[in-house]
């Protein structure tokens, strides 16, 4: 009972610090760790104890899968090479920077240790990535790199976690071996996702209920991350993998009504997973302080102070580094300009894998309690730090979305082609007879019709009823006609426009389902 009490507690909390950070204009995830830092001590506040297992379990896939479901495929296939670049070369980078501080300013740890608390803390996380990116408005190309980024990079971080716990359990570990059960382990975790994925939408399309087919998505991340890891495989990977494989597929399997229902269930999910996660990093700060009274306050906090700032810099140093390759390798469009690239060294704020990944190490591990307390500062100082301030740096740097070019919108066109495709269905089953009586165009004639007909049906009179339902099939036919015109355009067209229009037509699908009395589904 105490846990349920608990759970209903935080949620509650969750929705007032979610409100309050909306009127102060402060990234959500910023004041849910700092309300839960203060939470931590107010007295007789249950003691909430994170089980990392649980939390890269029950929190992780969801979160990665829901990312992943909206990504824009055609806009994150062609940032690639960046997001490579990021999700694994400045992941190896940066653990590889923040291990060799650590190592100078603690010599009594040994290296495997630090190599862990590097790996712990060098993946941006995507639920950060995400909660910040919703308060800004920067280039499309950006939001795609960073996210994408985000979805990738806890493998590569992961892996390399695990091969510095085995180094320290068998005193030595192979180069070759690590970086062979690295690609295994991608290759095999986006396989099982994959697979996963198609068997989703199998039995979406034999479902044919709303509810189920939700249900059957939310689960199918799951499935594709245990599934993976089962077999000692990235789960991460498998995640991401399902719902990029039922993101893409969700227009053509998904009816209207599921479409609608299932982005309500997904923001629900999102929020109410990404509000505890917040809140619970911000609840361990107790026990973690509580656990480092062998050491001193200076100590600690130079120490805190250097990694989270090698954790920074390195971030920096790799985006500007390497921001010349493509370049070099000849591909010229994908050059980033310099104010792009401060951007993207900039947003990188950590979250749940990294304390996840922390309390994860065994109990024996050497320094447990210091990374740990490490892996939750730099947590803290990115958040507070980068997440605060992300929004001023952009602004400051004039990062923002162009304006459209004067002329014709692209928005204009596909609306053009999409009026266009459904005035040539209404004009074809016009010309060929199949409806009854000639639909009007004046609005007011219209709802006079509707008035009409709505007296008539209540007089008992079958015509009326008959050539009501016959407009609202011709208007059915024409709405699927112009979702089918912008659908044919998908990736040729921004990702936020394709969903925009989308989710225009599904509404109107399900008024005109309603008005006939059946189920919404089909499309």
């Amino acid at each position: 009972m105490e846990f349920v009490e608990v759970l209903i507690g935080l949620l509650a909390a969750s929705v007032a610090l979610a409100y309050a950070a909306r009127h102060a204009r402060m990234p959500s995830a910023v004041a849910l760790v700092l309300g839960g830092m203060a939470l931590a001590f107010v007295p007789n506040v249950p003691r909430v104890e994170l089980d990392p297992h649980i939390a890269l379990a029950f929190f992780l896939p969801p979160l990665l899968q829901v990312s992943a479901y909206r990504t824009d495929w055609a806009a994150f296939r062609s940032a690639l090479r960046p997001i490579l670049l990021l999700a694994l070369g400045a992941v190896v980078f940066t653990a590889a920077a923040v291990a060799a501080v650590t190592k100078w300013l603690a010599p009594e740890l040994p290296w495997a240790a630090c190599v862990a608390l590097g790996a712990i803390v060098a993946p941006p996380d995507a639920v950060a990535a995400s909660a910040v990116l919703k308060t800004t408005r920067i280039p499309r190309r950006l939001v795609t790199i960073l996210e994408g980024e985000s979805l990738l990079n806890d493998a590569s971080s992961l892996i390399l976690y695990r091969a510095a716990i085995a180094a320290t359990a068998a005193g030595s570990v192979s180069l070759g071996d690590a970086g062979s059960s690295f690609v295994l382990s991608a290759l095999g975790g986006t396989a099982i996702g994959y697979a996963v994925g198609r068997l989703a939408i199998m039995a979406t399309v034999a479902l044919e209920d709303t509810l189920l087919e939700i249900s059957a998505g939310v689960l199918a991340g799951f499935a594709g991350y245990f599934g993976a890891e089962a077999f000692g495989l990235s789960g991460v990977l498998a995640a991401v993998a399902c719902g990029l494989v039922i993101g893409v597929r969700q227009h053509e399997v998904l009816s209207a009504r599921t479409r609608v229902a299932a982005t309500a269930v997904w923001d629900f999910i999102e929020f109410v997973l990404t509000s505890l996660v917040f809140i619970l990093i911000g609840l361990q700060l107790r026990d973690v302080v509580g656990r480092l009274g062998a050491f001193g306050f200076g100590d600690l906090a130079g120490l805190a102070l250097a990694t989270s700032a090698a954790l920074i810099a390195s971030r920096f140093v790799w985006v500007y580094g390497t921001s010349g390759i493509p370049r070099a390798l000849g591909f010229k469009r994908a050059t980033l300009r310099p104010s792009h690239l401060a951007v993207i060294s900039w947003a990188g704020m950590r979250g749940v894998v990294s304390l996840a990944a922390a309390l994860a190490l065994p109990v024996e591990f050497p320094g447990r309690d210091l990374i740990i307390f490490l892996a939750f500062c730099a947590i803290l100082v990115t958040l507070v730090l980068q997440g605060t301030t992300l929004g001023w740096v952009i602004r400051r740097l004039g990062v923002v979305e162009a304006p459209a070019e004067p002329g014709v919108s692209p928005e204009a066109r596909v609306r053009h082609e999409a009026a266009l495709a459904a005035l040539s269905t209404i004009e074809n089953r016009l010309y060929n007879g199949r409806v009854l009586g000639l639909p009007d165009a004046d609005m007011l004639r219209q709802y006079r019709q509707q008035r009409d007909n709505t007296e008539a049906m209540i007089a008992g009179h079958g015509l009326a009823a008959k050539r009501r339902e016959a407009r609202l099939q011709l208007e059915l036919s024409a709405a699927h006609a112009a979702r089918r015109a912008v659908l044919d355009r998908a990736g040729t067209i921004d990702g936020e426009l394709l969903q925009s229009l989308e989710e225009e037509f599904d509404f109107d699908e399900g008024r005109l389902r309603r008005a006939l009395g059946g189920e919404a589904h089909g499309g």
